[in-house]
């Protein structure tokens, strides 16, 4: 795969401590964002800790000025849809965006339960660990909320336009 193709990925704490982290595959972009892929079997790491692998392809949205990106997984992953509530993502090159990761989550099961807003007491405990700024906290419960209402009614980019990003993680470049 050609380098240009490869996108660093890190997510990062309030403090600037490293948190989920992977090189993902930029398969292109619309109208919803820049959208990358990771193969089954890919690798990612949480913070400075060993290499994991996943055993499903997904793909990222990285929506330019959103406080979120969206984690679209493969069957059978019973996650179908994973929201992080983060800063705008931040492209220091063309090779490498990075977002602080807010905690709040938006989850839509395959089941069709859902959605869901998970982790608010990770929010509550980071707000003061951290001090985000009352901007921050407005701007993350602004998105869950958005995040909320669109998953539910599958507007936007969960209207399913992630399934033809998914079927090009496996295609040879």
């Amino acid at each position: 795969m050609p380098a240009q193709d490869l996108v660093q990925v890190n997510y990062r704490k309030y403090d600037g401590s490293l948190h989920w982290n992977l090189c993902m595959r930029r398969l292109g972009e619309d109208e919803h964002g820049v959208w990358l892929g990771l193969p089954p079997e890919g690798v990612t790491r949480k913070g400075h800790n060993p290499a994991m692998t996943l055993p499903e392809a997904h793909v990222i949205l990285f929506p330019p000025a959103a406080w979120w990106t969206a984690t679209f997984n493969a069957a059978p992953r019973r996650t179908e849809v994973y929201c992080d509530i983060t800063t705008p993502p931040n492209w220091l090159s063309p090779a490498e965006v990075t977002m602080v990761d807010l905690d709040l989550d938006v989850l839509l099961r395959r089941d069709g339960y859902g959605p869901i807003l998970v982790d608010e007491d990770e929010f509550d405990e980071h707000q003061v660990l951290y001090r985000y700024p009352a901007d921050v906290v407005n701007a993350a419960r602004e998105s869950a909320g958005w995040l909320m209402e669109a998953v539910a009614a599958r507007s936007g980019p969960f209207d399913g336009v992630h399934r033809k990003w998914l079927a090009m993680v496996d295609e040879p470049r």
